[in-house]
This record gives C-alpha cells, structure tokens and sequence, in this order.
C-alpha cells in the first residue's frame, strides 16, 4: 500500500514501471527541489489494469512506463487527463508528446546502426538495409520485438505500405543469422564475424562500455563503432520512457509540477546519467558515451502516427516470414 496516499497528503502518487535504481535519483531531486514526498509503486507490468481496477479511488496521480505504445494504451482506457503547461510544451518536442497533453516523453532512445569497425561508414539511412551489398551482413533482434515493430511502422509512415513490405523482404534477405537475440547480441556476432552491421538501441552501448554488463560486454561494445542513421527525408527513429497524469489524481497540480520537474535541464541530465537515454529537451546534457554517436535528430513523425500502424508492421513481419 502506499503511505501517505491521501489527498490531504499533498504527495504525489507515482505509479511506474521503470527501474528503481534509475527512478530514485530523480525522485530524491524532486523532493530536495520542491518538498514534496513522492510515495512510489513500482509495477513490472499491468499499470492500465492496477489503475482501472482501482477506479475513480485510485491514489495514483502520475502514471510513468518506459514505452510510448504503453503511454497511448493508458490514454485510449481513458486512465489520464489533459495537461496544459506552457513547461512542457516548451521542453518536449510536439512529435514526443500527446496532442492535447496526456502524456510527455521524458527521455529517448534511438534506434542506431551497431557497424565493425573497420567498416568506412560515417552516415547511414534505414533505406539502406535492404540493399544487396549487405548481402548476409545484418544482424538484428526478432521483427516481432516492439523495439523493431515501432522502427517498421515509422518505415511505413514515411515510404507505404507496399514499400515497406518490399524493404522488410530485402532486408531479411541480408540477415546473416535469423532474426533473434537481443541488441547486445548484435555487437557480440560483430565481434564474432556473424555479421558486419546491425540494428540496436542506443543506450545499450553506453551500458555496455562503461562496464556495468561485464568485462565480455565491454569487449563487444569496444568492437563496434555507433552510426545513427535517418530516413530519407527524416530522421533517426526513437523510443521514448514518459508518463502522464492520472485521470483521478488526488494531487494534480503536485503531479504537474513533477512532470516539469522530469523535463527540467537537472532531471534531464539524471536520465542521461543513470540510463545512458537521450535528453528529450534540446540542450539538456548527454552521457559522452552516447555524445560521441554525434547529435541526435529525432525523426519528425509523431508517436502517435507510429502507434497507429504498428498492427500493421507486425502484419508484415509475419507476411515475409521476417523471423522464420
């Protein structure tokens, strides 16, 4: 149960599936910063069904997940409320935030190109998966894992459907292993050879190098060299960790102020930190693990686009036998 889960309280109520470890130092800067007393539940998974559940009763007034698809699903349940602050607005880019103020991004994760190091590469586009160089060179977690559905969706906002299939096709045809794994994966098999190229997330290498994964993955983030690639006419696709306020928060207005707090420089510069993410606020600090990748330019669609086609860019993983 939380403590001190009143409205009479003036806490804030954070319900959350990210980390503790990398939450708590946000936490205690908000707290030092404003006095206000975060009581905190930390949930693997079912936040959309714990807050429905609990109804209008619910002591929940900030509802936080570390996938934008999770933030859209709470809203579509009808599980936040519209936020207007000028704060926000100014702080996270309007591809990165709800529309009418349900939810904000709070931190990014690209979607990069992982490359052997000897490879001559300094820029990159996604388009470019599909072309017959790379014949047996690519390696890539599962089509069907939401980190590469959200990446085919984004294809098919920007190119269609039908060019989208054409480039899933081409692209499984370069795979040099099946489809599988996971991101560190794909720097471990450059290592090894299996592969030239490969698509991971970005802070993966800075968990990676800096050691907290092993001496073994350190040896293979040390093995890769980091290109962020972009669509044609775009930019380098992104996941995002963010929240929104309960559509029953007992403590608005305290629920406001943490989300602002979130998308300050100082909050900022924690997420870069603990969790080597991209800052979603422009000029905000990034880890030099993840500065030396060069600038990020967020690609333009908004998530909301995304979110809306990924059924459709699952349809197509299955239809090529992307993961066969």
């Amino acid at each position: 149960m939380l403590a001190g889960a009143s409205a009479a309280s003036a806490d804030v109520n954070l319900y959350t599936t990210r980390e503790a470890g990398l939450i708590q130092p946000l936490i205690e800067g908000f707290e030092k910063s404003s006095g206000v007393k975060v009581n905190t539940v930390f949930l693997k998974d079912g936040l959309a069904e714990r807050v429905k559940a609990e109804g209008e009763k619910s002591p929940a007034d900030l509802l936080m997940t570390v996938d934008f698809v999770a933030l859209i699903d709470l809203v579509e349940k009808g599980l936040t409320q519209k936020v207007a602050s000028p704060a926000l607005e100014a702080a996270v880019p309007a591809q990165l935030r709800d529309p009418e103020g349900h939810w904000f991004a709070l931190s990014l994760r690209a979607r990069v190109l992982y490359a052997a190091k000897d490879l001559d590469l300094k820029s990159f586009k996604y388009e470019e998966l599909a072309d017959p160089k790379w014949k047996g060179k690519v390696c890539i977690r599962a089509g069907q894992h939401p980190y590469n559905v959200a990446l085919i969706a984004d294809y098919i906002v920007h190119h269609g459907p039908e060019k989208a299939e054409a480039w899933l096709t081409g692209l499984k045809s370069n795979l040099a292993r099946k489809a599988a794994g996971g991101d560190r994966d794909v720097a471990k098999d450059i290592l090894g050879a299996v592969c030239e190229i490969g698509v991971a997330n970005s802070y993966y290498v800075g968990a990676m190098r800096s050691g907290k994964g092993g001496p073994d993955q350190e040896k293979w983030a040390q093995a890769i060299k980091v290109v962020l690639p972009t669509f044609e006419n775009g930019g380098t696709q992104v996941n995002v960790s963010g929240a929104g306020v309960a559509k029953h928060a007992p403590n608005k207005a305290e629920a406001v102020k943490f989300l602002e707090y979130l998308a300050s420089d100082e909050a900022q510069a924690i997420y870069a930190k603990a969790n080597y993410e991209y800052p979603v606020k422009a000029g905000a600090a990034v880890d030099p693990l993840i500065a030396e990748f060069g600038t990020l330019s967020p690609d333009k669609t908004p998530l909301t686009e995304i979110a809306k086609r990924r059924k459709e860019a699952s349809q197509l993983v299955e239809k090529v036998g992307f993961d066969q």
